[in-house]
């Protein structure tokens, strides 16, 4: 009955700020919440980030496939060269063939790590540049706390504000910046450490 009291006076309080939101355009609020990942998937911005990242990774594969492809006509033809060449001949052929996949192979590597460091760090950059679109908004509504749903266990629908920002960081942000803003080295360190 106590939770049954606690969660009415919440809703309550949520419910009596209603009014002034909708005269103001923005909720007024100690506390609002937004969905991070719905900024991210359905802002122009966001979807900006994410199609270039997937870009980037079909471009990955495709060069991947063509190169598995090309180093194993390679071995083929390396193998018929067998019978008519002299084994120092073609060890010196197996050796080098096997330098040329290794070294491709560590290339690949190199490039699979910053792919996924570039995906891990996109929300990061993504968040700074929107953060003053956020911070606005925050002002507006008198609030204190803007907090990820996904941390909130109950909330009044009248909190999240999550439509309104996208809509905003379309108008203000758009497609966003050409450049990234660059990282701060407590966000550089968020994300797995570049290859060697």
């Amino acid at each position: 009955m106590r939770a049954v009291v606690i969660l009415l006076s919440v809703l309550a309080l949520f419910g009596g700020t209603g009014g002034r939101a909708q005269q103001l355009g923005v909720v007024q609020s100690d506390v609002l919440v937004i969905d991070i990942d719905r900024l991210l998937n359905e802002s122009a911005y966001g979807r900006r980030l994410q199609a270039e990242i997937e870009e980037a990774r079909d471009s990955l594969i495709a060069r991947n496939d063509r190169l598995a492809a090309e180093l194993e006509a390679e071995e083929r033809a390396l193998t018929e060269k067998r019978a008519t060449t002299t084994p120092e001949a073609f060890r010196d052929m197996a050796n080098a063939f096997d330098e040329k996949v290794t070294e491709l192979r560590r290339e690949s590597e190199v490039l699979s790590r910053d792919l996924e460091r570039r995906r891990d760090l996109a929300p990061i950059q993504f968040m700074r540049v929107v953060q003053p679109v956020l911070g606005e908004v925050l002002i507006e509504a008198d609030a204190a706390v803007l907090l990820d749903v996904r941390s909130v266990i109950l909330r009044a629908e009248v909190a999240d504000i999550t439509d309104l920002a996208i809509a905003r960081i379309n108008a203000r942000i758009g497609t966003g910046p050409v450049a990234p803003p660059p990282l701060t080295e407590s966000e550089d360190n968020l994300a797995p450490a570049a290859p060697q």
